[in-house]
């Protein structure tokens, strides 16, 4: 099938503006159907229990405490503590029942026979039974609320050792108590149903089959939707690969350009600097990552060096804190070996550098240096109280998972993306001038650029805003980076890196690229909705969000389709090829993305098994393998090129990152099958046999088989921290024999250059 470049543009364009209305539509629809906040329940004598008020200061507390990389809420967070959603449901159902038990019986719950225990469930299920109308608690409901606060003030405030609190994680005993507020609203909306509807605003989430709450029928039917279109998925992914004709990169008669070939400009010289930086990011946040898996076996201690050394870990890393530096260092080394990798193109295919291009990248490592420093030490000082005000969520900790840094230092963050596509765009522009709009080096700007847009949605909620809407817009950012901007930032670079190795041609590239966008785009943003299923947003998001997360499986059938293309061309190379260790690189981002975000990621959003699974180890086991495996994979990928062009081929060895890329890849499968992945099936069966919050207890974790597979983890996290710690010092040596680049006087075409200026652009 003959499909012009032209056409899949207008296509592209076409699919970005309909997911634009589509989620434009959503977001005012999420507004008008956001859960309600009561302005105040009142218990049966007319006395106020908790109003609007406690619920949103709440929310602040739960945002600046940095409670969310500690558990989660309406199943999103950290899953070290509780689901403070299912605990809180969990604790109100067994106070209310003890309350019953004392009334009607005299005794506790757990004494009274079987029939009576039946009658008292049934009557806390009926109390729990409201429609969103009613304002009024029963006595039973007074007494449980009362019971919880009391509990979140102990736990929260006065601290608990057991479960990884250290004492005054939240400030004030005040605080504590409205924490518990906006936890026990959560709650209610997860067991109160819609106005005229016949189940509760988070479709009966979490299970919890003593509050009534169970699979809908809806989410039975979408399951099974699912699964067909699955099906029908794989095969249109094949056919589409098989029908079109894409190009497969090729060595056969090829001559590939070798480094030495090459001129090296100042500018690549000063983006090479970008991959030091990650590096040192990138040991920051694995051995953050060992010293989280560590606290899942010893909550209060590491190893016995906290008595030996007169340390307390707890309370100086607490694993909130940890867990926060641990996903913002992740997304920032990756982003600071795309940001560079970025830089490093636009001289290598152009032969062209603008004037004082290499002072302003370094101005923007610089910048970027700062705001990550500044972000996160923010993060320590507004989670510890250094921050008054209401500046402690502009300047330190906005405590949402992902999004945690101060708005200041985000508003930092997006210029950096502004001020990275101002200098690609200089770079780039005898290519801008010359090629259609659809071309590669606009590609990577629109890449670049969505990426920016998508970040601004995390600007649109202030911690005022209902959880519900928040969530919306936090989703918006982090799933379509993740499944939309990424992927097309991955399909636009690693097209530009095989036009630059002469592979593929610049014209096939672009068809490429635009396809497999067009592909990424048209089921990845919509595809977000498969996480509002459970946080309280309206009933049209499972349908939607069933069919569009299902037929994410199409584009990846392409990666992976396209690393196999890749593989057979390394393979083919034989070993004079200059560039086999970055293609080994791409090739594993492709494999693992398509495990990591395929196979993991289809079953996890398949809708009755996130239902019982959402929050727990199988996503652990999804995240790593997706962003690790498969961005961390492409940006280290990426790294090494820039490396094998800038530095010296006498002082050249691909000895350590041979050595770094196998311990990552063996550790990495290690982890997720060894650890990761039976613990969440383990705890998928828990949820089945029990309910949601005994799947995400401290008796769970605390399990001798649980804790078993906790130590099984050990060897796969010391193989990743041992590849991160040979990468971080090849890349310092390798920064030490770098080539001289060519002086501003002497811009000239280079062998690339001279064949892409060279190829027609009609």
């Amino acid at each position: 099938m003959k499909v012009q470049r032209q056409t899949i543009a207008k296509v592209l364009v076409v699919v970005f503006v309909a997911n634009l209305v589509v989620m434009g539509a959503g977001a005012w629809l999420s507004y008008q159907a956001a859960p309600p906040i009561p302005d105040a329940v009142e218990n049966e004598n007319g006395e106020t229990v908790v109003t609007d008020e406690n619920v949103r200061e709440g929310k602040k507390a739960f945002q600046q405490y940095g409670l969310m990389n500690h558990g989660s809420i309406l199943g999103n967070g950290a899953y070290y503590g509780v689901d403070y959603t299912a605990d809180t449901l969990d604790l109100k159902v067994q106070h209310m029942r003890d309350y019953y038990a004392e009334q009607r019986h005299g005794t506790a719950y757990d004494d009274l026979s079987a029939e009576r225990q039946a009658a008292i469930d049934e009557r806390v299920e009926q109390d729990l039974d409201g429609d969103g109308s009613e304002r009024e608690y029963t006595a039973a409901e007074t007494y449980a609320h009362e019971q919880v606060r009391e509990t979140y003030v102990e736990r929260y405030h006065e601290g608990d050792a057991e479960r990884g609190v250290p004492a005054g994680m939240i400030e004030s005993e005040e605080d504590a108590r409205q924490f518990a507020d906006f936890a026990l609203w959560t709650a209610w909306i997860s067991h109160t149903d819609r106005p005229a509807g016949d189940h509760s605003y988070t479709n009966e989430w979490p299970y919890q089959p003593a509050a009534g709450n169970e699979p809908t029928a809806g989410t039975m039917t979408w399951s099974v939707i699912s699964v067909v279109l699955l099906v029908a998925g794989a095969g249109i992914g094949v056919w589409l690969y098989r029908s079109v004709d894409l190009p497969e990169p090729d060595t056969d008669g090829i001559e590939v350009p070798s480094p030495d070939d090459v001129d090296v400009f100042p500018s690549q010289i000063a983006a090479s600097k970008f991959v030091l930086v990650a590096a040192g990011l990138f040991l920051g946040q694995v051995l953050l990552g060992g010293l989280l898996a560590h606290y899942y076996i010893e909550r209060d201690a590491f190893f016995g060096l906290g008595e030996l050394l007169g340390i307390d870990f707890l309370s100086l890393i607490p694993f909130a804190m940890a867990k926060t530096w641990h996903l913002d260092l992740g997304i920032l080394w990756i982003a600071t070996l795309w940001l560079g990798a970025g830089l490093f193109l636009p001289a290598l295919l152009t032969g062209y550098e603008p004037k004082n291009q290499a002072k302003y990248v370094k101005g923007l490592l610089a910048a970027l240096v700062v705001v990550s420093v500044g972000g996160l030490a923010g993060i320590w000082l507004g989670a510890n109280g250094y921050i008054d005000g209401d500046l402690w969520w502009i300047l330190g900790n906005e405590g949402l998972e992902y999004l945690e840094v101060g708005r200041l230092w985000q508003f930092g963050l997006l210029a950096g993306f502004v001020g990275w596509a101002a200098l690609v765009a200089r770079g780039f522009k005898p290519l801008l001038d010359r090629e259609p709009r659809y071309g590669l080096a606009h590609m990577i700007l629109y890449a670049g650029g969505s990426i920016a847009l998508l970040f601004t949605a995390g600007m649109l909620y202030t911690p005022d805003t209902n959880i519900v809407v928040t969530e919306f817009w936090r989703w918006w950012v982090v799933h379509m980076w993740v499944e939309g901007a990424f992927e097309f930032f991955i399909v636009a670079i690693v097209g530009l890196t095989l036009v630059s190795m002469n592979l593929l041609k610049k014209s096939s590239a672009e068809k490429a690229v635009a396809f497999e966008a067009m592909l990424v785009m048209g089921s990845g943003v919509i595809g977000v909705s498969h996480h509002y299923w459970w946080i309280g947003q309206p009933d049209v998001w499972l349908p939607l969000g069933s069919i569009f997360s299902t037929l994410e499986l199409i584009p990846l059938v392409f990666i992976l389709y396209e690393a196999l293309g890749e593989y057979r061309a390394m393979r083919g190379a034989g070993e004079s090829f200059p560039y086999t260790l970055p293609f080994a690189f791409i090739v594993a981002s492709g494999l693992w993305n398509f495990v990591g975000a395929g196979v993991l990621g289809f079953f996890i959003n398949l809708p009755i098994i996130n239902y019982y699974e959402h929050g727990t180890y199988l996503t652990v086991a999804h995240a790593h393998a997706a962003m690790f495996g498969a961005f961390g994979f492409l940006a280290i990928g990426m790294a090494t090129y820039l490396l094998r062009v800038t530095t010296r081929s006498a002082a050249w060895s691909s000895r350590r990152l041979w050595w770094a890329f196998w311990t990552w890849n063996v550790g990495l499968a290690l982890m997720v099958v060894v650890s990761l992945l039976p613990v969440g099936f383990l705890q998928l069966e828990a949820a089945f046999a029990g309910n949601y919050a005994a799947a995400r207890s401290l008796a769970f974790y605390d399990g001798s088989l649980i804790q078993l597979l906790f130590w099984a983890r050990m060897p796969g996290d010391a193989l990743i921290i041992l590849g991160t710690a040979i990468f971080g010092y090849d890349v310092a040596v390798k920064l030490r024999h770098q080539r001289t680049p060519v002086g501003d006087d002497e811009k000239q075409r280079t062998p690339i250059s001279d064949r892409v200026f060279a190829e027609s652009d009609d």
